[in-house]
């Protein structure tokens, strides 16, 4: 699917991304907006980026890793074989080699593995399934290291917050029907 969506700041910017069929992609402002965020202080990209893309759609916000931050890795997680298919096709366009893993799965049954190895994790579940993003944020905060970063995008009008005795909010921004929770783990 041909697509305005693409990669915004780093070694790749400029490179457009395919698109699952039926996806709801992360808009390129509320993108760069997030990255703008994370940047201001919130993420320590000094060290080694340990990322999950866990239900990685397109890849965009693992792919803009990717290409920001050359310390960092991802692993992408999908349960839909034409994201899986999509996010393939993104990483070998841009070549990236064994700095992005794809794997087929359902990304709760990985936060026992991948969460707790890794210290940047993006969730955007469906819009629909607002409890998917609840259920997914108590399980890995049983997991995941002390001072792991959390993107969690969710729709407006359908909010919900994270147990404030496991996770600090470090940003709570609104744009468009997006609202981003930023979290670190406490």
């Amino acid at each position: 699917m041909d697509s305005k969506l693409q990669i915004i700041s780093g070694v790749y910017r400029g490179r457009k991304l395919k698109l699952p069929p039926m996806a709801r992609p992360t808009q390129n402002r509320a993108r760069i907006a997030l990255f703008n965020m994370l940047e201001s202080g919130i993420l320590d990209n000094e060290g080694y980026l340990r990322v999950w893309d866990a239900f990685a759609g397109s890849g965009a916000f693992g792919l803009e890793c990717l290409s920001r931050y050359a310390n960092a890795t991802v692993v992408f997680t999908d349960v839909a074989p034409t994201s899986i298919k999509v996010v393939r096709d993104n990483l070998a366009m841009l070549g990236v080699g064994a700095r992005g893993t794809v794997i087929h799965a359902d990304a709760m049954s990985r936060i026992q593995s991948i969460g707790a190895e890794s210290n940047l994790i993006f969730l955007d579940p469906p819009y629909a399934d607002a409890d998917l993003g609840c259920a997914f944020v108590a399980k890995l905060g049983r997991v995941v290291a002390d001072g792991a970063i959390l993107v969690w995008e969710q729709e407006v009008g359908n909010e919900t917050n994270a147990d404030e005795r496991v996770w600090r909010v470090l940003r709570d921004k609104t744009y468009g029907r997006a609202r981003f929770l930023i979290l670190q783990k406490i």
